[in-house]
């Protein structure tokens, strides 16, 4: 355990309290023992198939609101424009 440690640049008490599981460690010191370990990888299989968090994600997303349509559209207005310049 020591070892681990060290080359995860961790004190004691914090492998301690990823080992019981404690929510109040930093992901960072998690992500560094996983690398350690050589596990590292498997953090993308985790998120790769959460459903439920994909649904939760999408829930937050912010609704799309568009603009009212105006009046002509807009390769109408360029047109009125330009031809009112090759006029004069």
């Amino acid at each position: 355990m020591e070892t681990v440690c060290i080359r995860a640049d961790i004190s004691r008490p914090t492998l301690s309290k990823i080992e019981a599981g404690d929510s109040s460690v930093s992901l960072c010191a998690i992500l560094r023992v996983l690398n350690v370990l050589q596990l590292i990888n498997d953090v993308a299989l985790v998120a790769e198939k959460d459903e439920l968090g994909r649904r939760l994600q999408d829930e937050s997303l912010p609704l799309r609101v568009r603009a009212p349509k105006s009046k002509g559209s807009v390769s109408e207005n360029c047109w009125n424009f330009t031809s009112g310049l090759i006029s004069l």
